[in-house]
């Protein structure tokens, strides 16, 4: 066999899965070391990728907060704190699943990192607008769905009521991660639960 017919493996060029990788790594430096605290270099060495390729994608490090912000950080929310509540048996049970199954996981890990989007929420709003506006847009998303769940289980809540109560719960669930990222314990989640379950019902 000459070296012409040796098969040589073909470099696979996937701008998209680049992406993500990116998306992935930046969103897990920030959520352990902070915005500020994460640079771009540890992004691209965490990514194994260029500066080039980065840039490629996201022509800033705002750009590529923004991102984490509404590809990354959205989304757990929505598949951690809002889809298990709206297909639940009812808002308190979906509220009690929520709050209980994230102390369950934080307990398994044995460290409290806090909630993503409240950990950019104190790090960014006041510095920088379109990061205010960002985190807000997730929080309003959150509120908005629990507010109609909320509804739908209560037909004689009016809306403002409802969306009274949901903010009480985004505000329980938020600073509760914040008492147990302080404290590393799960403690908080569980009294949270336990106390709103208890109203809600009511």
């Amino acid at each position: 066999m000459t070296q012409d017919t040796i098969e040589r493996p073909r470099r696979i060029n996937n701008p998209q899965a680049m992406r993500t990788r990116i998306l992935d790594v930046a969103a897990d430096l920030f959520q352990r070391n902070g915005y500020n605290a994460t640079s771009v270099h540890e992004v691209v060495r965490g990514a194994a990728t260029t500066g080039g390729a980065l840039h490629h994608h996201f022509a800033t490090k705002k750009t590529l907060g923004l991102a984490v912000i509404a590809e990354r950080v959205a989304k757990e929310v929505d598949e951690t704190a809002i889809q298990p509540i709206m297909t639940a048996t009812s808002a308190a049970a979906g509220i009690r699943a929520v709050f209980n199954g994230v102390a369950d996981t934080l307990e398994r890990n044995r460290a409290v990192s806090g909630c993503p989007l409240n950990n950019l929420a104190l790090e960014l709003s006041l510095a920088d607008t379109d990061f205010r506006e960002a985190v807000n847009a997730v929080f309003d998303r959150w509120r908005s769905a629990l507010s109609l769940r909320l509804r739908a289980d209560r037909p004689d809540l009016d809306a403002s009521r409802a969306h009274d109560l949901a903010t009480l719960v985004v505000a329980s669930y938020s600073g509760a991660m914040a008492m147990a990222k302080a404290s590393q314990s799960a403690e908080p989640l569980r009294a949270c639960a336990k106390q709103l379950e208890t109203l809600l019902g009511s």
